[in-house]
């Protein structure tokens, strides 16, 4: 017994844990190097390991992680700079372990009673995030090792890549290490940064096009933790009118009779010097600062588009009160202190962020941060080239195309940056006189002498006076003493009496969305009006087309790249058109506020947005002017091109003159014809005999089409037509098929395809060749698929539009395409 007792005395004093517990934290951390700021640390370079020391037990701070070296694919979203989610986090001791704990805010009691708090917070599940060993302490301080915390994949990029399907990671840790070099220490944030590798075989195409060797992806993630602010913040509440971000949470202290979800508005805190004054200068004004990487003349562009929110804060009240400067030489971007405007480079052009760094319990931002993407600058240009370009010898090219790229730089930045001031997007604006920086603005380009291209008005200067609208809500200082819901409610009455509105992304991105002047990337005030001018656009655009839209020197081949934003130059007010049809004008009513909840866009209106669609597909406006397709050679050795850049056609290395027309005319239909959509025109007909139907509208594409009397001639334009036919013929199918959509409407679609195989039946012995051919075998299409023969998954798949947005391949519903990132 004696022998046992020593033994195990002597593993007991042998063991790590216990003799670290016995030690300080000075003799502990002997030799290694210490840095001072908001969360004190240690590195032990020799051992390739961090000590984190704990001052403040139990008390609150912000955790989040960061992607600082992306991957460079849009389609997968590592980009440099993404932020994750924030976390409210808390050094809990538990015995000889420290656990790091996340409270649950979204579930709270707003109650001075204690044990009101207790009840809610013991009724729902907190998190721990890891679990430390205390390795020594001195005088309640204690110290942890952070490295296994630190070496994880924080930002969730294996989950990334497994969602964009481009093969299974997972972490490898011999290839991972810190990175000392941005592992530093401020006053109010601790920052660290690991060198991730993730390992993994069958690579997909995005990966292989980024990676120099795909099966070991290789990026920097960044933890970040950040001292709260105090509670001299003011809360301001949220409005779904406002035209502000809001955050939501559940009060259970609430009275029976009131809402559990309770909201707060998302905004920087800004107060100013003189309450009582109606402008004054604040007391601590909000900068953003400018990458100084980014350069010129993209850099002046920039911080001019950003410095345009002064007007609505001046606007508001404040003096000078928003300033952009360029990032100091000492100043590190990464301290919480600076709000950040960055430059990152991706393969492909994307999407840029606005987010933020923000205080979950209140709504306060801590920290803007907006990403832009460089390749954005190059689209501009291009579309300038495809519209006002003219390459000729020994003279120089007009300075539009990079004026222009330039004026949709600064509105880029503008936009960005509001987003991190609290705003999202505002689609409706571009019906009001481009009233906000928060829209999507396709370029306005303007007809002179009738064949002449200006883009003198292309895009907007400065603020808009929606944008005023939102900051003066999220930011204007009432006097002491007043009643501040009802200073905000009048703030809305008098906008809506201005007639100005607010619809955001859940109203516009939906492919079947039915407001009919909520859009991205359109223009004008009516959408059908617009449509019909953006189409002479294009066709004088498609005339002017020449071997001039490239320089000296470059492969003719190249000219296909200028050739598809100017051929689908169309393409967003298609888009705006369609929900014209069956198209429901509504607002974010709120009762007694005078607003009309809903109304259907009238029936005359609607028929006209049709009769502009089927113009649309005409084959005389889809057919590419003979000179055109003459200057497109294969591809030369060396330049193969971006393929989701350019058309995709059948017909090998060789030009496909028939892709261009079939992309633009999928793109049209499948809007046309959305489940949702189609089943919309069947239950506004239900309602209201004087509005079209589904029946309607097919009978119209059909009469245009299939059924068109006018028989096309010249043989390209006509092989174009019996291409749409079937286009037109898969959709039907697809509508059909859709589970998504009514049973009205489905019936409908199947009734319409009967009448159009018995009307082809009649038909099937053509004119000529080509068509009795298209007849048969449309025929043949569609008995197997109403025996079930034509499988969704095998049926013909038409041509792939090019990409557009970004502006500008689409991402998750409703996560902003350009994002704001509540995080």
């Amino acid at each position: 017994m004696r022998k046992f007792s020593f033994i195990l005395f002597t593993l007991l004093l042998l063991s790590p844990g216990i003799w670290a517990q016995s030690s300080t934290i000075e003799s502990f951390t002997a030799g290694m190097e210490k840095q001072e700021g908001f969360l004190a640390f240690y590195w032990d370079a020799k051992k390739g390991k961090i000590w984190l020391e704990i001052a403040q037990l139990d008390t609150e701070l912000l955790y989040y992680p960061t992607l600082a070296q992306g991957v460079g694919s849009n389609d997968i979203g590592l980009d440099r700079g993404r932020l994750g989610s924030e976390h409210i986090v808390k050094f809990q001791r538990s015995g000889p372990k420290i656990l790091m704990v996340e409270p649950n805010y979204m579930y709270r009691a707003l109650s001075q009673d204690p044990l009101e708090k207790k009840a809610v917070e013991e009724s729902f599940a907190r998190s721990v995030h890891w679990g430390f060993e205390i390795a020594a302490e001195t005088d309640g301080r204690v110290l942890v090792e952070l490295t296994p915390f630190l070496m994880q994949d924080a930002v969730g990029a294996v989950q990334a890549i497994s969602r964009s399907r481009q093969g299974s990671y997972k972490l490898d840790g011999s290839r991972s290490a810190l990175f000392m070099d941005r592992t530093k220490n401020f006053p109010q944030n601790t920052e660290f940064e690991t060198i991730i590798t993730l390992t993994g075989d069958n690579p997909g195409g995005y990966l292989r096009s980024v990676v120099p060797t795909p099966t070991a992806v290789t990026m920097h993630q960044h933890h970040s933790f950040v001292q709260l602010p105090d509670a001299n913040y003011k809360t301001r509440a949220f409005d779904p009118r406002s035209g502000v971000n809001g955050i939501e949470f559940y009060d259970y202290s609430s009275p029976v009779g009131d809402p559990l979800s309770k909201s707060y508005a998302v905004r920087h805190r800004l107060k100013k010097k003189d309450p009582t004054a109606a402008r004054s200068e604040a007391e601590e004004p909000i900068i953003y600062y400018m990458d100084p990487g980014t350069p010129e003349p993209i850099r002046s562009a920039l911080m001019e588009g950003a410095a345009w929110w002064n007007d609505a804060f001046e606007a508001a009240g404040f003096i000078n009160a928003f300033q952009v400067k360029l990032l100091p030489a000492d100043a590190d971007p990464m301290d919480i202190r600076y709000n950040l405007i960055q430059w990152v480079h991706r393969s492909t052009r994307g999407w840029s962020y606005g987010g933020s760094i923000m205080d979950p319990r209140t709504g306060e931002i801590l920290k803007g941060k907006v990403t832009l993407g460089s390749l954005r600058v190059r689209q501009d240009f291009l579309i300038a080239q495809g519209l006002v370009a003219k390459y000729e010898e020994g003279k120089d090219v007009s300075d539009e195309m990079m004026e222009l790229s330039l004026a949709r730089l600064r509105q880029l930045s503008a936009h960005e940056v509001g987003h991190t001031l609290g705003l999202p997007h505002n689609y409706i604006a571009s019906t009001r006189t481009r009233a906000s920086v928060m829209d999507y603005p396709h370029p306005h380009v303007e007809i002179k002498n009738d064949t002449t291209l200006d883009l003198t008005e292309a895009y907007a200067v400065g603020i808009g006076e929606w944008d005023k609208i939102a900051i003066n809500y999220a930011y204007r200082e009432f006097e002491e003493g007043s009643q501040e819901a009802d200073s905000l409610n009048a703030i809305i009455q008098e906008y809506l009496k201005s007639g100005q509105a607010f619809l955001t992304d859940q109203d516009a991105r939906p492919a079947g969305s039915s407001h009919s002047k909520t859009h991205l990337w359109d223009g004008g005030e009516n959408a059908v009006d617009e449509l019909e001018r953006v189409m002479r656009v294009r066709k004088i655009a498609l005339n002017q087309f020449s071997e001039k839209k490239i320089p000296a020197g470059m492969p003719l081949a190249t000219l296909q790249e200028v050739l598809v934003p100017m051929y689908l130059f169309h393409r967003y007010q298609v888009e705006a058109a369609t929900k014209v049809l069956g198209g429901v004008d509504y607002t974010y009513a709120l009762r007694g506020d005078g607003q009309v909840s809903q109304i259907s866009v009238e029936g005359g209106e609607q028929r006209r947005a049709l009769r502009a669609l089927l113009n649309s597909i005409k084959p005389d406006v889809l057919a590419l002017p003979r000179s055109v397709v003459a200057l497109l050679p294969p591809r030369p050795f060396g330049y193969n091109g971006n393929s989701r850049e350019l058309f995709a056609g059948k017909t090998g290395l060789t030009f496909d003159p028939m892709a261009p027309a079939e992309a633009a005319t999928n793109l049209m239909l499948s809007l046309l014809l959305h489940p949702q959509r189609a089943s919309r025109l069947e239950s506004q007909k239900a309602l209201d005999s004087t509005l079209p139907g589904l029946g309607e509208v097919l009978d119209a594409l059909l009469e245009e089409t299939w059924k068109n009397k006018i028989v096309v001639r010249e043989s390209y334009q006509a092989a174009i037509r019996r291409q749409t036919e079937s286009q037109i013929l898969h959709q039907l199918f697809s509508l059909v098929s859709a589970s998504e959509a009514s049973a009205a409407a489905r019936s409908m679609g199947l009734f319409k395809l009967t009448e159009l195989k018995n009307w082809i039946d009649q038909k099937q012995y053509g004119i000529d060749e080509q068509h009795r051919a298209h007849y048969q075998f449309a025929l043949r299409q569609i008995d197997r698929f109403m025996n079930g023969e034509l499988e969704t998954e095998i049926r013909e798949k038409s041509v792939a539009i090019p990409d557009g947005a970004p502006i500008d391949p689409g991402q998750e519903w409703l996560e902003p395409a350009c994002t704001w990132e509540q995080r």
